[in-house]
């Protein structure tokens, strides 16, 4: 079975989806791995690295993908009219897909994947259950998104995250107010303690409560009914009426107000990220204070963040609303990410076939399939279509 893995085109984009070291267990599980020239190089993986762990180094994509039955992306591969290279059309029909595939944004793409054939699986869809939580992609690039958020904001600040006690006086420790208390948010508590900093945080699901205080935060919100079921059976926060959003702004904003650091992590799974800072709070904050946007890719927490950018307001806020966190770590995300992928394409590895078999029946593989024979057949998908 030749299993391929490209170099990411799409901008911005830094990770791999496997590195040397799973593409050395997956040669051992009997894939013969190609992987093109220069796709780890962002990660700091050289192609001499995958050789060495026994991959074919392919001079381009057209050469990676000939004969491909396993596809590995990062991010959803490029079709006609996006780029230089029509990744899909380079597809073998019945090739496996696996990756962060973005359908649920761009149903368009399911269509495409259909259209070719592949068997397209996006493991941003991956159920959130004991027996998944190694194959996360979610879990493990947010952890990761959590961390850097809130050491670029330690960079970005013009005083120190700590207390400093000198002789020519004390410098006090920062202020860091964390929103959201999911994966990203609750690493992003622990670094701003690991740093000096008085740590305080909010979520709207009522299990994050105690999971913020855990960690030596206090915690900060709103709870009334509503917010009692504000989580779904998967451990995501549900969109919330814009009633309680905005008694929840009402408790935020004169919290806000006294912030040197805030990290937004708060993130919908397939909607616009929710407007948790607006601008009246971004014009109460003190000059040289920092907003660092997790949720840019989703259009922003932040009323005033620019996606991409490290914008500076009128009244000296800094906003960092860079895209793609993970990939600001990306030697870490993609060894993160590589291992999520081998422990998916083990789990389903059928020794005798030499190749993946994936049952319609389980709950994994249900929860993940976009397409099959050539149909689109991921129930959140036909359902949009229907209506």
């Amino acid at each position: 079975m030749r299993l391929a893995v490209l170099k990411e085109r799409r901008a911005g984009e830094t990770r791999v989806a496997a590195t040397p070291e799973t593409a050395k267990k997956l040669a051992t599980l009997g894939c013969h791995v190609a992987v093109e020239a220069g796709a780890g190089l962002a990660s700091g993986f050289t192609d001499a690295a995958y050789a060495e762990a026994g991959a074919e180094i392919c001079t381009d994509a057209a050469a990676t993908l000939f004969g491909a039955g396993v596809v590995l992306k990062v991010r959803a591969p490029l079709g006609a009219g996006e780029g230089e290279v029509d990744e899909l059309a380079l597809m073998h029909r019945g090739a496996l897909l696996v990756g962060t595939l973005e359908a649920g944004a761009n149903p368009g793409r399911a269509e495409a994947y259909a259209a070719m054939g592949l068997e397209a699986c996006a493991m941003e869809l991956l159920p959130r259950t004991t027996r998944a939580q190694s194959m996360d992609i979610l879990s493990s690039q947010a952890n990761l998104a959590g961390y850097r958020a809130v050491i670029e904001a330690a960079g970005a600040f013009d005083r120190g995250f700590p207390m400093l006690m000198t002789a020519a006086g004390t410098i006090p420790a920062a202020n860091v107010f964390i929103m959201g208390a999911g994966v990203a948010g609750l690493q992003a508590i622990a670094t701003g303690r690991r740093l000096g900093g008085r740590v305080s945080a909010t979520d709207v699901r009522p299990a994050a409560k105690e999971e913020i205080k855990s960690l030596g935060a206090s915690f900060v919100g709103y709870e009334d009914e509503e917010s009692k079921n504000a989580q779904t059976a998967g451990g995501y926060a549900k969109q919330l009426s814009a009633d309680f959003y905005a008694k929840q702004a009402d408790v935020v904003a004169a919290h806000i107000a006294k912030q040197d650091i805030v990290v937004t992590t708060a993130l919908v799974q397939g909607r616009k990220a929710p407007t948790l800072v607006t601008q009246a709070m971004v014009d109460s904050m003190k000059p040289g204070s920092v907003i660092v946007d997790i949720a840019a890719d989703a259009g922003g927490n932040c009323a005033a963040t620019r996606p991409g950018e490290l914008f500076i307001t009128p009244n000296g806020v800094k906003i960092l609303g860079y895209t793609n966190w993970p990939g600001r770590i990306c030697a870490a995300a993609s060894a993160l990410y590589a291992r999520n992928l081998l422990t998916f394409i083990t789990t389903f590895w059928d020794k005798e076939a030499q190749a993946p078999k994936l049952p319609e029946g389980d709950d994994i593989v249900q929860g993940v399939t976009l397409t099959r024979a050539g149909a689109v057949i991921h129930p959140s998908l036909t359902a949009t279509k229907a209506a």
